[in-house]
């Protein structure tokens, strides 16, 4: 089985990181508009792109400002089966740059940010690394990068202009 994994850093709190990824409102700024869902464990979200296609995530785990896992129920052949998962750690610059030092990088474009978030992204469960497994890795680059605007700024790149400068 092949798996999409990112990492990013996000200079908000993981309380704000976790509201943009378990509130209608906020899926709909970073990922797709008229998203709807609710932090409930077992329910249902659903994420429609374009009138007549979507895809429907059952909640599998909900730890309030830490984590989020979804079960992909309804969408392209390829996605039913999959899962998706967030993992969100805070800590201070020093912290995560000793417990994280892959991200030197972005810690150091950061500054001294008080509020930081590192997200550990997972799509996982793919049967193989088909070319839509390689489309959806690029994506998930460009929607998470929806999702750190959205958090640091209030202002996301959601579908369809996830690919937009």
């Amino acid at each position: 089985m092949s798996n999409i994994r990112l990492k990013l850093l996000i200079a908000a709190s993981p309380g704000v990181v976790y509201q943009a990824l378990t509130t209608s409102d906020g899926l709909s700024a970073w990922w797709t508009p008229g998203s709807t869902a609710e932090p409930l464990l077992q329910s249902s979200a659903c994420f429609p792109f374009g009138p007549t296609y979507y895809k429907q995530m059952k909640i599998t785990d909900l730890q309030p400002s830490s984590g989020i896992s979804w079960h992909c129920i309804a969408g392209t052949e390829e996605w039913v089966g999959t899962n998706i998962s967030f993992n969100l750690q805070e800590g201070t610059h020093e912290n995560l740059l000793k417990d994280h030092p892959e991200l030197s990088d972005q810690l150091h474009q950061v500054g001294n940010t008080a509020e930081l978030t590192v997200l550990s992204f997972q799509h996982s469960k793919w049967r193989e690394a088909s070319p839509m497994f390689a489309e959806c890795s690029y994506t998930w680059g460009q929607f998470l990068r929806s999702l750190k605007l959205y958090c640091e700024t209030g202002k996301g790149k959601p579908w369809p202009t996830q690919h937009r400068v």
